[in-house]
């Protein structure tokens, strides 16, 4: 199997199919001939000796220093190698994957000038596993990402390091052991490699793919507590949500009601009280509003994917370079500062749900902080410390990073995106969330076996789904009676929703929405 791009009608699955299961990639017949028809284009106005930025013109406060054409591979040569001003931990490799990816989808479109020949080495390294080394600090996103793009761009002329085969090796070492030719630069090529919104894009898909599973990871977690404090049910019927009307809303109400559907402890109407607090009762609207921002983005992104963003834009049909701002990070900036409230949301009302389960005020008898032997154990206590450091840490990293702008290029560039940012703190918001979700988890099925152990209930009397949760958690981790080291039990919840298989082992029983 394998993707077929095209510059037009690639999807946020293909992208992930190809970042994370390693799918090989294709260009299609029509998009090689826009491709051709584009650099046919620039070379027919080097011939004429037009001025254009980029192309015979430096870049940035340089556009209007002319360049010869003798100088003009010089010139793309030393933009990707000026550029790789990038420093930090290295990007993963699914995120430089996607954001290889994802530049050769824009460059087939036919807008960009590059060489047909010059696309296909980047997906010939994509397709034999050769991933340069990308450090994740020092792109603004504006112009696009200039310098973790150009560390992509370095491997492609052989030089920098790359992962490949599971360890860092010369990138040059890397291409002549699968017989790839490194590139040399054409006029246009350099600035078509790295004026883009790639590496932003590529992050934030990684990380809108799993808010999206880890959203409805939240609805069961919020159905398992439900079981364990005795939810009212009634909250959760259609009629009310569909007064609001919110999409969103009325999924996560309808995936409770069926997570719940056949339980004995989660009912329509309990004896002891008229309503529960707003971190059960109202899941289907504080999880529905964060489905629906994820689904925003996701729309935001399906557009970004197929998007030409570099600078100048060739189109050859109509005789015209057009010097624009389509790198210009904006849309993907505030796509995904929205992306990493919405998880954080869905984290901040589960730490609550914790909380409940924990306090013996709250917990509807469940001992305190889930032990049977308070007072020499401790039970749950340090792990909802541990859950509101992370939702703490969240409300830091929520600051919306396009908010903030500093001035690049002499001023040129005086407003600039940080989308890049955006995306990479919404990736950390991320993965405190799901371990803040891991941990509602353990302590609901805690609180599920207490109910057994003294006597209130049984696992047999969850709904089937819920028994399927509980089920797959009991296959990676015991009841704890008497404390245990807490770390080593709750990095396997975290292990079990980042790989999936949680979810997976849930919607045997029951597809959820």
């Amino acid at each position: 199997m394998s993707v077929v791009i095209n510059g037009r009608d690639l999807t946020v699955e293909e992208v992930i199919r190809v970042s994370r299961g390693m799918e090989k990639v294709s260009i299609s017949p029509e998009a090689e001939k826009a491709v051709n028809r584009a650099r046919a284009y620039i070379e027919k106005k080097l011939d004429e000796g037009a001025i254009i930025y980029g192309l015979t013109t430096g870049f940035g406060q340089f556009a209007n220093v002319f360049i010869s054409r003798d100088e003009t591979a010089e010139l793309q040569h030393n933009l990707i190698i000026s550029h790789t001003c990038a420093l930090g931990d290295a990007y993963p490799q699914r995120d430089v994957r996607a954001a290889m990816l994802l530049r050769c989808n824009s460059l087939v479109r036919g807008n960009s000038g590059i060489r047909l020949s010059t696309v296909q080495t980047m997906l010939d390294m994509l397709n034999a596993g050769i991933h340069p080394i990308v450090p994740c600090k020092g792109s603004v996103g504006s112009s696009g990402d200039l310098a973790p793009l150009s560390c992509i761009a370095l491997g492609l002329i052989g030089k920098g390091n790359c992962e490949y085969k599971g360890k860092v090796v010369p990138t040059a070492e890397a291409m002549a052991a699968e017989g790839i030719e490194p590139v040399v630069l054409a006029a246009k090529e350099g600035l078509a490699l790295n004026n883009g919104t790639q590496m932003m894009t590529a992050v934030g898909v990684n990380t809108l793919w799993d808010a999206m599973e880890l959203a409805k990871v939240a609805d069961i977690a919020g159905a398992m507590t439900g079981e364990a404090l005795h939810a009212i049910t009634k909250a959760y019927d259609p009629k009310t949500h569909a007064l609001r009307g919110h999409q969103g809303q009325i999924d996560s109400a309808d995936n409770m009601r069926r997570l719940l559907e056949g339980s004995k402890n989660a009912l329509p109407v309990q004896p002891t009280k008229v309503q529960d607090a707003y971190s059960l009762r109202c899941i289907p609207q504080i999880h529905g509003a964060c489905r629906d921002a994820i689904n925003y983005v996701y729309d935001a992104v399906s557009r970004e994917i197929n998007a030409v963003t570099d600078n100048p834009i060739v189109f050859p049909d109509q005789d015209e370079v057009i010097s624009g701002g389509n790198f210009h990070g904006e849309p993907m900036a505030l796509a995904f500062d929205f992306l990493k409230i919405a998880i954080s949301e869905l984290a901040s009302v589960s730490e609550r749900r914790l909380e409940r389960l924990c306090n013996p005020a709250l917990s509807e008898g469940l001992p305190g902080f889930l032990t049977k032997h308070g007072g020499v154990c401790s039970g749950f206590m340090i792990a909802q410390y541990l859950a509101a450091s992370m939702v703490s840490e969240n409300k830091v990293y929520d600051h919306p990073a396009c908010v903030d702008s500093i001035p690049t290029s002499g001023n040129q560039e005086d407003l600039v995106s940080m989308g890049t940012t955006s995306a990479r703190t919404a990736a950390m918001v991320l993965d405190n969330a799901q371990k803040t979700i891991g941990v509602e988890l353990a302590a609901a099925a805690q609180g599920i076996w207490l109910r057994e152990e003294i006597g209130e209930s049984k696992i047999s009397n969850l709904s089937e789904a819920t028994k399927a949760a509980y089920d797959f958690i009991r296959t990676k981790s015991d009841p704890i009676d008497q404390d245990v080291i807490m770390h080593d039990e709750l990095v396997k919840f975290d292990e079990m929703i980042k790989d999936g298989s949680f979810l997976r082992a849930v919607e045997k029983v029951i597809e959820l929405k």
